[in-house]
């Protein structure tokens, strides 16, 4: 589903190289986990395949289902099929969590020539979903993210997700942030979404997330390259002992 090749990317207005060759197959179905220290590149990895601007890709390539994720807008690449969940996701001053929600399901259905969702089939969809990871009506009606706790904006990016039904979906340090409870819940609307005919690309440093979302793959990144690639028993050798046993191996 997600293929990645000798991806190098630069920042634009700094000239500085952060990711330095990735090489990344993600197929339908699998859960990968992303590791790594600070400054290796793991959301920048995830900012250049969702189309943020200030980043400047050298080479390589990144294919969505064979699509070319390099050559669309933002805009493309989520009506393709790619979702962010962001660490920090923002707030967003007068536009309601429904019409946003609405407005971004409908913008998506119709750039794949699919009808659009009608106010009342929208209303009971949003409600089943938000339901389950126990979003209220009150939090429904307010301003998107705005006067939010950590873990309700959380879970606001997850109730995105599923109102959106993506293939490819990338959460970057979802965990950050969260309490223990706040996290079972986001962790229990992932596992809700995960299917044959959908992937994820999970990028975090603690293994307490994987304990709830257990991934297939688990990949070590370092100074901007996947150094190590193993089952999820490679997570808990990064809990147990840290980076530098890794490093020292692979370096």
């Amino acid at each position: 589903m997600l293929e990645i090749k000798d991806l190098a990317v630069k920042l634009e207005e700094e000239d500085k190289q952060i990711l330095k060759g990735v090489n990344l197959s993600v197929k339908a179905g699998e859960v990968h986990a992303i590791m790594g220290p600070n400054g290796s590149g793991k959301s920048t990895l995830s900012y250049v395949l969702s189309g943020k601007d200030g980043y400047d890709v050298s080479q390589g390539s990144a294919l969505l289902n064979g699509a070319d994720l390099l050559e669309l807008d933002p805009e493309e690449r989520a009506a393709a099929g790619l979702f962010l969940a962001f660490q920090y996701p923002v707030e967003i001053p007068g536009v309601g969590n429904m019409t946003f929600l609405r407005t971004a399901v409908n913008a998506q259905l119709k750039a794949r020539g699919q009808d659009e969702m009608s106010a009342a089939e929208f209303l009971k969809a949003v409600r089943a979903k938000a339901k389950t990871l126990k979003i209220d009506a009150e939090m429904l009606k307010r301003p998107v993210n705005v006067g939010f706790s950590g873990g309700e904006k959380k879970r606001n990016e997850i109730l995105q997700m599923a109102m959106l039904e993506p293939k490819m979906c990338i959460l970057d340090e979802t965990d950050s942030g969260l309490d223990v409870d706040a996290m079972k819940l986001v962790s229990q609307g992932v596992n809700a979404l995960r299917g044959e005919g959908r992937a994820f690309l999970v990028i975090t440093h603690y293994q307490r997330l994987l304990d709830h979302i257990k991934p297939d793959i688990v990949h070590i990144m370092a100074d901007g390259r996947i150094v190590k690639t193993g089952g999820p028993e490679l997570a808990v050798e990064v809990e147990n002992n840290g980076y530098s046993d890794i490093l020292a191996e692979v370096t």
